[in-house]
């Protein structure tokens, strides 16, 4: 028996010598037969694009061809010619096939015609066989590695921070409790608080919202560093814009201004663009076709434009002299909503804009404080169609300082000693920020609800599969 080596369709798509012998493996998307002849559309996950696969039904068992159908698993070996159809150079005529695994054509639920996004999320174990998901995923995985890729390369050190943790980053306190207690019987102390004292870690625990203040001691010893991994927001909303489990790339470099870090953002946020367009290119031209048709000419559009920097005063005297109506009222001291960020970038400046020097009463506590005793060193960047895609700022050395913000805001100064050593010994100037990788997805795909955006979105109520 001649073992043969299975070949992805992207492969033989981009150009494998006709006249081969080859093993292709994949799932039927379409079936159609004409006379004597069934053509099969095969599609492996590879690509956006299916091979075709002619069979000539008088070689095949009847059982088997009726077996055939949409969803099933077929592996299918076979002469790679030429196509005499439209919209492939090459298909398979095959000598062999095996049936994998059988899809009952009266229940399978993705049938061939139009889901909505509403009845994909219900059937999220299938909906990456489906070309836009399929196209999501791809994507999404090329960032992933695009963003690993540019840090290594521009000497970053890669830091995996806690995911359980003691402290809330944002000061928020919209967190998830971890916890082994015996909820049926918890544990209380003589005063009838809960016993954390015989919890597992002795003391209560969240899911961390961020890996920021962990990343800033990595860079106040590495010099720059990154994180990518997941965090978690107990927030009860149900918008378009917000996941209960999301991932965040947040760089820390020590030594870096403020200016400095809206160049890093920018020059990323660029690259992985960049990227994108080099190397996803079928899928965003699936996407621009069928999702969103002016996806790539925003891809563009953000490449082709130096970010405008202004600051967040500069930003509201000219929200204030719009001639328009806001939903949301624009005034020094509140914070900006997305109607308003886009207004800048789309209307205005008509370019993706950096905001900088943020009123620090709506900004975290370790920003660092402008000698104005009003504004931060902030900086946001956004963009078309989206909004705010990253937050950051210059973080707060000097301890004094950070430590009057602290006592300020009510947080509990003993559980960010190991935070606050950091501006003891040897501190130094650092800047940072993050990036939500769902917003960045949501931007580069076109897709409109960021649970379409993430493999298995984990929103309120709603942590199946």
């Amino acid at each position: 028996m001649v073992f043969m080596k299975r070949e992805r369709v992207k492969e033989l798509l981009a150009g494998h010598a006709t006249g081969e012998k080859v093993l292709v493996k994949g799932w039927v998307r379409t079936k159609r037969e004409i006379k004597n002849v069934a053509f099969v559309a095969l599609n492996d996950g590879s690509t956006i694009n299916n091979i075709q696969i002619v069979i000539d039904i008088n070689a095949f068992p009847a059982d088997l061809l009726r077996d055939i159908t949409t969803g099933a698993s077929l592996a299918v070996t076979g002469t790679l010619v030429s196509s005499q159809g439209k919209g492939q150079s090459v298909e398979i005529t095959a000598s062999e096939v095996t049936l994998h695994g059988k899809c009952d054509p009266e229940t399978y639920p993705l049938q061939k015609k139009g889901h909505s996004m509403e009845f994909l999320r219900e059937i999220a174990h299938l909906r990456f066989r489906t070309n836009t998901f399929g196209a999501v995923i791809r994507i999404r995985h090329a960032m992933s590695f695009a963003v690993h890729k540019y840090f290594n390369d521009r000497g970053f050190y890669y830091l995996h921070t806690p995911i359980i943790t003691g402290s809330d980053a944002e000061g928020a306190g919209e967190m998830f409790h971890v916890t082994t207690l015996d909820l049926e019987n918890i544990p209380r102390t003589r005063e009838g608080e809960v016993d954390y004292e015989r919890d597992f870690f002795g003391k209560p625990t969240n899911l961390t919202v961020s890996g920021q203040l962990e990343g800033e001691l990595g860079a106040l010893a590495l010099g720059e560093i990154y994180t990518f991994g997941p965090t978690f927001r107990a927030e009860n909303s149900n918008t378009p814009r917000h996941l209960a489990e999301f991932w965040m790339i947040e760089p820390e470099m020590a030594f870096w201004d403020i200016t400095d870090n809206m160049d890093l953002g920018e020059d990323f946020t660029k690259y992985l663009i960049r990227y994108a367009l080099d190397n996803c290119r079928e899928d965003l031209e699936f996407l621009n076709k069928m999702i969103d048709n002016a996806l790539i000419e925003r891809l563009e559009f953000v490449l082709a434009n130096s970010y405008m920097r202004l600051t967040y005063t500069e930003a509201v005297e000219i929200l204030e002299k719009a001639s328009r109506k806001w939903e949301y009222p624009v005034g020094w001291g509140r914070d900006l909503q997305a109607e308003h960020e886009r207004y800048l970038v789309e209307t205005h400046f008509k370019r993706p804009v950096i905001l900088t020097d943020y009123p620090m009463s709506i900004k975290a506590f370790y920003m660092k404080q402008n000698d104005d005793g009003k504004t931060v060193r902030a900086m946001d960047v956004l963009f078309p169609g989206i909004g705010e895609i990253i937050g950051g700022s210059q973080r707060e050395e000097d301890l004094d300082k950070l430590t009057g913000r602290i006592e300020e805001l009510g947080l509990p100064l003993k559980d960010l000693w190991w935070y606050l050593d950091t501006r003891k010994f040897g501190t130094a100037p650092h800047s940072g920020f993050g990036l939500g990788f769902e917003r960045l997805i949501l931007f580069m795909t076109g897709m409109s609800n960021i649970r379409d955006v993430i493999p298995f979105p984990r929103t309120p109520r709603n942590a199946g599969f």
